[in-house]
């Protein structure tokens, strides 16, 4: 965050509230929630960048993403905790820029990047301080890399691109496939029977997590609750690497939310777009219901 120093990369004492009387505003702003420096005003162009946004693709509505501080404080629990991360984000629509205003706010290191080049991020990176930059250089050190971008542009990602990244980091892949809305038929889903994230995962060469695609942007930045509150929502979260699953899991919770696992990477059709769990505001027990629910049939709208 501009203006913010950062000595060491564990988390500092008590985080403060943010106080704000007009409440609109301030929410609108992202700041709502632990922040460590003052909130900075978003200009009428920011502020017009926001979309409404649906359960899926992060051009057209969302990958799920928030705005806001984080309501929790997560000190115990899976993956890793007590510290901040650095964390690259590919991918600069609703859930990027989302994902990038909440992990900030936490305190984590955020480089975000998009097709369009880093010149494009000034605004984000003046409301957020996260380090815009190319795409190439979005993995440079990260524990997390975020893959937020529409499926059928995934074999468009350049060569190398997570070169320089930390050692066991671990790749959230949000990415959900509409072949009549936008990808086109992709033969590998359609003919080989892969799932989304694992198609995914073969592009990019490296074990992915299926997290993020089923929930509105709107709602990282709306519903993120603290841990035990009964409102709290859940979000599946599947893939083969117990490590970065867990490591996943925890970012999730810190961000506000609960998870389920919804089992490896080849299950992730049971939160694939048309599934029960897809779009689905809900707890831990009526998630894990509709993921058992799922049909691994395609529904016509969604066959390529």
């Amino acid at each position: 965050m501009s203006g913010c120093s950062r000595t060491d990369r564990r988390r500092p004492g008590p985080l403060r509230f943010a106080e704000c009387e007009k409440w609109p505003k301030a929410h609108a702003s992202g700041r709502i929630g632990p922040v460590r420096c003052p909130p900075t005003r978003r200009s009428a162009a920011e502020r017009r960048r926001d979309r409404i946004a649906r359960p899926g693709d992060d051009h057209r509505g969302a990958e799920c993403g928030a705005r806001g501080g984080g309501w929790c404080r997560r000190d115990t629990g899976p993956g890793r905790t007590g510290e901040f991360m650095k964390i690259g984000i590919i991918g600069a629509g609703n859930i990027g820029g989302n994902l990038t205003r909440r992990l900030t706010a936490l305190g984590h290191e955020v480089s975000v990047a998009n097709s369009r080049g880093p010149e494009t991020l000034t605004a984000l990176a003046e409301e957020t301080g996260a380090t815009p930059v190319t795409v190439a250089r979005a993995a440079r050190g990260a524990e997390i890399v975020v893959v937020t971008i529409p499926f059928n542009k995934v074999p468009d990602l350049p060569a190398g691109l997570f070169d320089g990244a930390a050692e066991g980091f671990a790749v959230i892949d949000t990415g959900n496939y509409y072949p009549r809305q936008r990808d086109g038929r992709i033969a590998g889903v359609e003919d080989d029977g892969l799932t989304e994230s694992r198609w995914t995962e073969r592009h990019l060469g490296h074990p992915v997590i299926k997290a993020f695609n089923g929930t509105y942007a709107q709602d990282l930045l709306d519903r993120h609750r603290p841990a035990g509150a009964a409102d709290r929502m859940a979000l599946p979260v599947a893939g083969d690497d117990a490590v970065a699953k867990k490591t996943v899991r925890a970012l999730i919770e810190e961000l506000g939310f609960d998870t389920v696992d919804a089992g490896g990477l080849d299950e992730s059709w049971r939160q694939q777009p048309d599934t029960p769990v897809y779009g689905l505001r809900a707890g831990v027990d009526a998630v894990t219901e509709a993921l058992a629910e799922a049909s691994p049939t395609r529904s016509e709208e969604f066959r390529g």
